[in-house]
């Protein structure tokens, strides 16, 4: 049998030894690191958003009092108009000759009236000596008609002088009026179907936010159950189609009390200052309303997750080992989740390093803090690289 080389023993002695277990390369690995945050319940507000669509305060559809045509528009569209302005003239002339026979009508009236009344008093010294009872009777019948007339004229006279005051149609509502959709020479007629004008109020505007009937049940059950404590006030906000914040603030001036058959949502209506005229009437908007506060735990949404059902879930530390919990929410504020069901008080919620968590996974928590939109300020540091022999 030939020799081996001292080169082939020494490779036959290194393959017959085993390899070093890799345990000594595990216990090197330390605890995964993990920035937490300790959680506890709070008031938080109860903000909910809805959608909504603006509607102006008031609007009047301009129509003629009386007939005639249109002479002149006295308006320019677009610009802001008080209450009275004057909108058109309307031909004034036949009603200026009606209040001319009104007037002649009164003063005819009034000398009859002043006739009657000198026959009367003659035959009322009369009566016994020349004058019967009758005839004292029929006097005073005659000045009672007299006074009738007059009052009749008078009324002839007040009509006839607010038909002439209507020939000039004026604003009823201040705002801005729409395009005349009559021109100079066109008949109207009185109380007409067609508008001549449309006047609009657009500040105050105010917005119907529409809240499913399910929706309010639950906040119906939130509050008789003690878990919403509502604010003195209802106020709202407003995002705008833009996605910008409306700077005012609204004020509820009609809560709903009906749910819509076609869509079976409640309107509710909020008033907003409009002095820019931002918001004009059929805008869409988003609105969020500030109902009370609740008693829940704020979870920054960079900690949660949904899976493809819409459950939302977190990591806690608990016992030094992380576990994956399930949460109920109730919205959002603030870059947070509104959680009411899932955590404890004093949970350990892990905000940072969570890539690759696993459930009963050994992790070492550190404190960090978070700023107002949820983002970690002060991360855990590096683990130590393993020492070495």
């Amino acid at each position: 049998m030939p020799r081996l080389s001292s080169l082939a023993r020494a490779l036959l002695v290194a393959l017959s030894v085993p390899a070093a277990p890799a345990l000594a390369q595990d216990a090197a690995m330390p605890p995964r690191t993990v920035g937490v945050v300790t959680v506890q319940p709070q008031p938080v507000p109860r903000i909910i958003t809805l959608p909504g669509r603006a509607v102006a305060q008031a609007q009047a559809a301009i129509r003629p009092r009386v007939s005639g045509l249109v002479t002149e528009i006295l308006y320019r569209p677009g610009t802001a108009l008080d209450r009275g302005a004057p909108l058109f003239r309307i031909d004034p002339t036949t009603y200026q000759a009606n209040l001319r026979s009104a007037e002649a009508q009164v003063s005819s009236a009034r000398a009859g009236l002043t006739q009657a009344e000198t026959s009367f008093g003659r035959t009322e010294r009369l009566l016994g000596s020349g004058t019967t009872q009758a005839q004292v009777d029929e006097s005073r019948a005659t000045l009672e008609q007299a006074q009738a007339a007059l009052q009749s004229a008078e009324a002839a006279l007040t009509l006839a002088q607010a038909e002439l005051d209507w020939t000039t149609v004026t604003s009823p509502i201040d705002g801005l009026a729409s395009v005349a959709a009559v021109s100079v020479g066109d008949l109207v007629t009185a109380n007409q179907a067609d508008a001549m004008a449309t006047v609009t109020r657009l500040d105050p505007i105010e917005v119907d936010m529409y809240e499913p009937s399910a929706g309010l049940l639950a906040i119906r059950g939130d509050i008789s159950e003690g878990r919403l404590t509502l604010n003195d006030t209802i106020q709202a906000t407003l995002t705008l189609e833009t996605g910008e914040t409306y700077a005012a603030t609204g004020e509820l001036v009609a809560p709903g009390y009906s749910v819509s058959t076609s869509t079976g949502a409640v309107d509710t209506r909020f008033r907003f200052d409009n002095p820019r005229r931002l918001i004009l009437p059929g805008m869409f908007l988003r609105g969020q309303i500030d109902l009370g506060t609740t008693q829940a735990f704020l979870v920054t949404q960079n900690a949660a997750t949904r899976d493809k059902t819409g459950q939302l879930s977190a990591w806690v530390i608990r016992d030094g080992a992380a576990a994956q919990v399930a949460l109920t929410d109730d919205g959002s504020y603030r870059n947070h989740w509104i959680v009411t069901d899932g955590l404890e008080p004093g949970d350990l919620l892990a905000v940072d390093n969570l890539a690759a968590l696993t459930e009963g996974a050994t992790v070492a928590t550190v404190p960090v803090t978070l700023d107002e939109n949820g983002v970690v300020q002060q991360a855990p540091a590096a683990a130590a690289p393993a020492p070495t022999e």
